[in-house]
């Protein structure tokens, strides 16, 4: 389980103790070189479907994009599952973030050439998949070895809020270098960014934790961790929420390109406010979920972010001005924060230590398959029908999903906390 100190004070619920795990000189670095990275990632997911949509004039093409992002990170799931219990979390993160960098560099060695193709961007894009795939569950298990156990959902929190505030920053950025200075410059931050979250990496020392034996095929974990989590209610229910996640709400962003050219009309920084618009909701949203929300039910939070996520994309569809459409994905940026950050929370509260990196890796899996579907299906949809009509089918899906949960009374299961005896034992 996460590192604990049974004399540590426990954080009271409350907007003062929202950034408690940054008081940890390894998270508070962690989360620092994350930051810098993720917005360099998010200056290149601005620009590919930027790129694409200015060769192609085609929403399917960004739609393709996006598909093989994400689809080798489906096959290579189960593999980084196996590598983040069985091996060192700390080194399978330095070497996934070190082929990253190297792939970063090809692409803007592929752009800055002129050589680039429409064709070779997606291949690159798909190699990017492939490489993280590796490193999604030990990226995910990895925070529980920084923080006390009851910092966790504060830490998974920060976490999201990181990759939140780098999906504000790094679109903006993005938006402006491609206005100003080009694709190229775009693609050759994002290379750079690598240094931080590497030199993080190598000098922060994680807590030892319990490691699955070196034994058995990689196949074999999936159906062991597969019969696991159908035994666990709570995160069975957290994985069925992020497929539907993935599948109808998360295609919005790389169909903001469509929505730039086709529905607002704007281009270099306002496309960019656009993308970080989600960010910034994430956030502005992360002192409530990171300090008073920790006072909550994970039921209550998963059930109440659904509906403003569903809610916030629909209107944002139908927002017939652009300012009104930027705000409602501001809202929609809170609502993803506080979905994203308990669902990871409710798996790393229940699942088993031995277990963790496989199951986080499922549930990434299950994001990771249904993302890249909704967006190829999304993408075509929008060349038939219109975007507009896309998006809001996609928010209208969202709240069917959260009637049929609440119907269904399986949010409950998210609240249950099977380790809490040996987390109280410990303490005392």
């Amino acid at each position: 389980m996460a590192i604990d100190d049974p004399q540590a004070e426990r954080a009271r619920p409350g907007l003062r103790e929202a950034g408690a795990a940054l008081r940890i000189p390894d998270f508070r670095r962690f989360w620092i070189g994350a930051t810098i990275s993720n917005s360099g990632t998010w200056m290149q997911n601005v620009t590919v479907p930027y790129v694409l949509f200015q060769l192609t004039d085609s929403a399917t093409w960004v739609g393709l994009a996006s598909f093989l992002q994400f689809l080798p990170a489906l096959f290579m799931g189960p593999l980084g599952g196996t590598l983040a219990d069985r091996y060192p979390r700390r080194t399978v993160l330095l070497v996934a973030q070190s082929a990253l960098a190297l792939a970063a560099v090809g692409l803007w060695l592929l752009w800055s050439s002129g050589v680039a193709e429409p064709w070779s961007i997606t291949a690159m894009v798909a190699l990017f998949g492939a490489i993280a795939g590796t490193s999604i569950g030990a990226w995910q298990a990895f925070v529980s070895e920084l923080v006390p156990r009851h910092l966790l959902l504060n830490a998974v929190t920060l976490n999201s809020a990181q990759f939140n505030a780098a999906r504000a920053v790094g679109p903006a950025l993005g938006g402006l270098v491609l206005g100003t200075l080009g694709p190229s410059w775009a693609f050759g931050l994002n290379a750079l960014s690598y240094v931080a979250v590497l030199f993080a990496l190598a000098t922060i020392h994680p807590a030892p934790v319990e490691r699955a034996p070196r034994s058995g095929s990689v196949l074999g974990d999936l159906r062991e961790t597969a019969a696991y989590v159908r035994n666990m209610p709570g995160i069975a229910t957290c994985i069925m929420v992020v497929i539907a996640l993935g599948f109808f709400g998360n295609p919005v962003f790389p169909l903001l390109a469509v929505f730039a050219e086709q529905v607002f009309d704007v281009s270099g920084f306002r496309y960019g406010l656009l993308g970080a618009a989600l960010g910034i909701g994430g956030v502005l949203a992360t002192p409530l979920v990171a300090g008073r929300g920790s006072g909550l039910a994970r039921s209550a939070l998963v059930g109440g972010a659904l509906g403003v996520y569903g809610t916030s994309l629909l209107v944002f569809a139908l927002s017939p001005v652009f300012p009104m459409a930027v705000l409602f994905l501001v809202v929609a940026g809170g609502g993803y924060l506080g979905l994203s950050s308990t669902l990871n929370t409710t798996i790393q509260v229940q699942v088993d230590e031995h277990r963790r990196g496989k199951v986080l890796a499922l549930y990434v899996m299950g994001l990771t398959s249904s993302y890249p579907i909704g967006s190829l299906v999304q993408g075509a949809l929008a060349d038939v029908v219109s975007v507009r009509v896309v998006t809001a089918l996609s928010g209208v899906a969202l709240l069917a999903v959260l009637a049929r949960l609440l119907q269904t009374g399986r949010l409950r299961s998210m609240d249950e906390d099977p380790h809490a005896f040996d987390e109280a034992a410990e303490d005392g």
